[in-house]
């Protein structure tokens, strides 16, 4: 395995990865830098015989606190994307997207929080998994679409539409009843949990897994779900959103002031 900067791996048991995003000092901020990283963690994972199923995870205090406003978003992206729309959510959904398309399923484990950028990353895995006391949001709704618009492809109406016009923020518990999350543990069997339900995974051939898990996103797409992500990035670049302000100063205190009440 290569070695990497802004995430961690680890072989969390027999034919089972973890992947863990490591700023904790950045509430693990999802820069072009680390999200470059996870991509390619997770496509070696794809290709290694000794992997059946990622698992990816935070550091420290919580799963990740969105996209790092912080830095230049628009330099040094991982991959091409053409400029045509919403350049950014278009960029951003084609990687996460990306995971959809992995042979091998990916799991995330969330605990503490998932913002925005972070809530993305949590519906490109196949499964989520979070603490109780988790805290899951997309404040960015407040000022327009997230990025990757996963919600209405994955959600009930009635959830997608709650969270798309209330922004509001779920525990663990609210996230699994709204179909946020598969399942929420108490916090201190989170990861004893999600490990089983790795490990049960890994007993599967990986062949088998990967027809499953194709047979699922296959149904996904015939609803729609790609045009769904790809819509909402085109409806970012709406003349209805000139009025908006290019919020990052004003994104990112609304970001550390709801970090702040966590």
């Amino acid at each position: 395995m290569s070695d990497y900067e802004f995430i961690r791996i680890e072989t969390a048991a027999p034919f089972v990865r973890r992947v863990v995003l490591n700023r904790p000092e950045k509430r693990n901020a999802i820069s072009n830098a680390l999200r470059g990283e996870l991509l390619q963690a997770l496509q070696q994972a794809d290709g290694d015989d000794d992997v059946r199923v990622s698992i990816v995870s935070g550091a420290g205090p919580c799963f990740s606190s969105g996209y790092d406003l912080k830095s230049d978003l628009g330099a040094d992206q991982p991959y091409f994307t053409a400029d045509v729309g919403m350049q950014w959510a278009k960029h951003v959904g084609q990687g996460w997207m990306s995971i959809w398309d992995l042979a091998k399923p990916v799991i995330a484990q969330v605990h503490g929080y998932a913002m925005a950028g972070g809530l993305e990353l949590v519906g490109a895995c196949d499964l989520a998994y979070a603490a109780s006391d988790a805290r899951l949001s997309h404040p960015v709704m407040r000022f327009a679409l997230p990025d990757f618009a996963w919600f209405p492809a994955m959600l009930q109406p009635r959830h997608a539409m709650e969270l798309h016009l209330t922004g509001r923020v779920y525990d663990g518990l609210e996230a699994e009843r709204a179909g946020l999350i598969n399942q929420a543990f108490p916090p201190e069997e989170l990861t004893e949990r999600v490990l089983a339900i790795a490990g049960q995974i890994a007993q599967t051939a990986p062949a088998v897994l990967a027809v499953q898990k194709r047979f699922v996103h296959t149904a996904m797409e015939a609803r729609g779900a790609r045009s769904i992500v790809r819509t909402g990035a085109d409806l970012q670049n709406g003349p209805h959103l000139q009025a908006i302000p290019a919020a990052g100063a004003d994104l990112s205190a609304m970001v550390k002031d709801s970090q702040r009440k966590e």
